[in-house]
């Protein structure tokens, strides 16, 4: 088992230092990911904007139900809401979320190819498939902090909304606890973050569909195994990365 995990492990490296040889021609390289930039960010917006209002909402309605000490002041939702959104919702758990959307995505389409004999062909036309499929999923993705941003603003919008037509604070309450001690190098946390999460999110699901091996049944197993290692790696990486950020 071990032995099997450190060989996946060896394989996926392999798979990201192949992934730039023999490199697509520049004109096909920017049609692939500017195709990657529509399936995997564009069609992925709205999902994000609907979770990430509602969860800014419950987070407001959370801290104020629980905000129950007189001489603690109400601005202090806002400055929960704004901490709780910028450092781990917005860029950790709508990366979570990503996985399955995403990832899933990544993971049939190109496995889906290798059961189909599509890679097969593309290796013996001369063509790097890593470099043809890969890749550019990468890179596309690289536009991904830009989600986590537009993230950011609708959870606030939500805890902001939630907080003010709720009851729970006025206006000037909370946007006088959203401005509260903030620290700039969070949100550069948050991006630094996503970046990674990003290389994580186009990696590891490529990695399951192309060395996957059956049939369409191994495709779906495949999409759900990717998933599963996908967020246990973004979780660690999280906790690694905020110790090395903010501790």
């Amino acid at each position: 088992m071990l032995s099997s995990y450190i060989k996946s492990i060896g394989q996926y490296f392999i798979m990201i230092f192949d992934m730039f040889k023999r490199m697509t021609k520049l004109s096909e390289m920017r049609r692939l990911i500017m195709q990657e930039i529509d399936d995997l960010i564009v069609n992925s917006m709205g999902i994000v904007i609907f979770i990430s209002f509602f969860i800014g909402a419950v987070i407001t309605i959370q801290t104020a139900l629980n905000l129950s000490n007189p001489f603690i002041p109400k601005s202090l939702i806002g400055y929960a809401a704004r901490q709780s959104i910028i450092l781990e919702f917005a860029p950790t758990f709508i990366s979570v979320i990503m996985a399955g959307k995403v990832g899933s995505f990544i993971t049939s389409s190109i496995g889906t190819m290798r059961v189909t004999e599509q890679i097969d062909a593309l290796e013996v036309m001369g063509i790097n498939s890593l470099n043809y499929l890969v890749l550019p999923k990468v890179i596309a993705l690289m536009v991904y902090p830009f989600v986590i941003a537009i993230s950011m603003f609708i959870g606030i919008i939500g805890a902001y909304l939630a907080a003010t037509y709720g009851g729970y604070l006025s206006g000037e309450q909370f946007l006088e606890g959203l401005q509260d001690e903030f620290v700039p190098f969070h949100v550069a946390y948050a991006f630094i973050k996503s970046f990674i999460f990003a290389f994580l999110l186009a990696t590891i699901p490529s990695f399951h569909g192309y060395y996957m091996k059956g049939g369409a049944l191994e495709v779906g197993q495949a999409s759900t195994t990717s998933f599963v290692w996908t967020s246990v790696v973004i979780i660690f990486s999280n906790y690694f990365i905020t110790q090395l950020l903010l501790s």
